[in-house]
């Protein structure tokens, strides 16, 4: 989907179309989740602080988020995908890999099914949304940031070694930003200087990713997939607008964050084993410490306590925070769906699961 929950908002409010938006928190201690395309022209990125969105774009409108929309909207667009295939594996509630080699409806092409599928989500929810065609799972990927957004882009085989040598490297998908500036040092600079290494000298600069670096550039990627991916953790985390220091204070923020995770694990029936919490201070050190059981936790004054006392016993470390995080891993049992743990950096009083 393109900029997804920013364009929900602009959809839902009209005032908003055509205007610079981000949907997140302002302020100081607020983060930006979506931004709409008005906004992304000024440089306003998703994960960038609200301040510097502001500096970047003094006209950008901030909109709190609302994730029980942006879940229906997901489960519209879902459902369309299984009218094709039920080989449908979430990457996000706005994104997802289809593999439509047999699909329901017998179509020969996937560029067709790929345009269909745009066209009744624009009908049914007045979004556009972008595709990436190929024959593997990392083309496809790469294809549908190309002609964002309300575009399409289709690799063939035989474009797709062509293609990859001329792809600046911070194109490449699970090649961040610092990955990127060491190539870069390195003299590489497009997929022809990446394809000119040799997997020996990648694994021995970027360890077992190096290994995965010499394919992709060759185009070879052979996870198919895969529409049973496993949720690792449940977990809630806040970013709070003092930066708190009192124990008391600190033991309260995490009882209700236990609250919140525990509701959702009753919710889905699926509790865990591992309880692990996350600390940021003023400072932006982070620690995460954790403590497992042998069997589930399904009493919620458990999960409080456990929380309790992995802050306690490392107040030392981290005497003041600005962030606080719970999360339970070990889960008992498979979720389909949104992926892996959602976990944005909201200001106080959001909720996300």
């Amino acid at each position: 989907m393109d900029a997804f929950y920013a364009s929900v908002e602009q959809r839902d409010q009209p005032e908003l179309r055509g205007k610079p938006v981000a949907v997140g928190g302002a302020g100081m201690r607020g983060v930006v989740a979506s931004a709409s395309y008005e906004a992304r022209a000024f440089g306003v990125r998703s994960a960038m602080p609200s301040v510097t969105a502001q500096r970047l774009c003094p006209a950008l409108i901030f909109v709190r988020s609302r994730f029980d929309v942006y879940r229906e909207v997901s489960q519209q667009i879902r459902a369309i995908f299984h009218e094709y295939t039920d080989l449908v594996e979430p990457l996000s509630l706005d994104e997802a890999f289809l593999d439509v080699s047999e699909n329901k409806k017998g179509m020969k092409s996937a560029t067709l099914i790929a345009e269909e599928i745009r066209r009744k989500i624009k009908e049914e929810t007045q979004l556009t949304a972008s595709a990436g065609v190929s024959f593997n799972k990392f083309l496809a990927k790469v294809a549908s940031d190309i002609n964002k957004p309300d575009g399409i882009k289709v690799i063939t085989p035989k474009e797709a070694l062509p293609f990859l040598e001329a792809l600046p490297i911070k194109k490449f998908h699970g090649i961040g930003k610092v990955t990127a500036e060491k190539m870069k040092r390195m003299g590489v600079f497009t997929g022809k200087e990446l394809k000119a290494l040799s997997e020996i000298e990648l694994v021995k600069r970027f360890g077992k990713a190096g290994r995965h670096y010499y394919r992709i550039v060759r185009a070879d990627d052979r996870r198919e997939v895969n529409p049973n991916r496993i949720r690792k953790s449940i977990g809630a985390e806040r970013t709070y607008r003092e930066d708190i220091s009192q124990i008391e204070d600190m033991k309260e923020k995490l009882t209700y964050l236990a609250g919140v995770i525990f509701r959702y694990m009753e919710k889905s029936d699926n509790y865990g084993r591992t309880v692990t919490l996350k600390a940021k201070s003023p400072d932006f050190k982070i620690i995460t410490r954790s403590r497992s059981f042998s069997s589930e936790i399904r009493d919620l004054k458990l999960l409080e306590s456990v929380a309790h006392e992995l802050i306690m016993q490392n107040r030392e470390e981290i005497p003041s925070v600005r962030l606080l995080g719970v999360s339970v891993s070990n889960l008992s049992k498979e979720v389909q769906g949104e992926g892996i743990q959602l976990s944005f950096d909201f200001k106080e009083g959001e909720e996300e699961e």
